[in-house]
């Protein structure tokens, strides 16, 4: 697995962030049945002054949030509620996800008020945004029931609990 990670906030060396991508990574691509050493990540821990840029620029939301990403191809299923395709390597053998983009500070200050690690909140953020990668959103009712059922499912092998019942 080929993740490029790009730290602008030393805090989230401390907090760990390249073993967290890892573990997500590796959790998320089991739980789709996709081999994780194809696939290919750019991720981006940033504060949340940069990611309100980034959130502007991109979705025209003036404000910061707590992860942004940006799938290297259009993945989401035409359908409301069906299941996106699972991405085929490409002729190099690689599967590029895409880019992810998280904020510290807010992050941190969510995990505070939904009194958890860190840890396990960032690493539900980077599988969400990796779903996201992956074609799967939240926009549509059908949508958002199937995509969170997979958080939870793939968060749950993590001996981590339900995010969507705090």
């Amino acid at each position: 697995m080929q993740i490029d990670i790009d730290i602008d906030d030393s805090r989230w060396a401390e907090l760990g962030l390249e073993a967290l991508c890892e573990k997500a990574t590796e959790a998320v691509c089991a739980a789709l049945g996709l081999e994780a050493d194809l696939c290919e990540l750019s991720v981006l821990g940033c504060d949340d002054a940069r990611i309100k840029e980034l959130n502007a620029e991109f979705r025209a939301k003036d404000k910061a949030t707590n992860v942004l990403s940006w799938p290297a191809e259009e993945r989401g299923a035409e359908t409301e509620g069906d299941v996106p395709q699972v991405p085929e390597p490409d002729m190099f053998g690689t599967i590029a996800l895409g880019d992810l983009a998280l904020a510290y500070e807010t992050c941190i200050r969510e995990a505070t008020e939904q009194q958890k690690s860190a840890q396990d909140h960032v690493l539900h953020l980077i599988i969400h945004g990796l779903l996201h990668l992956l074609g799967y959103d939240h926009v549509r009712d059908a949508d958002a029931v199937l995509m969170e059922a997979l958080e939870i499912r793939i968060l749950e092998k993590q001996g981590i609990a339900n995010p969507y019942e705090f």
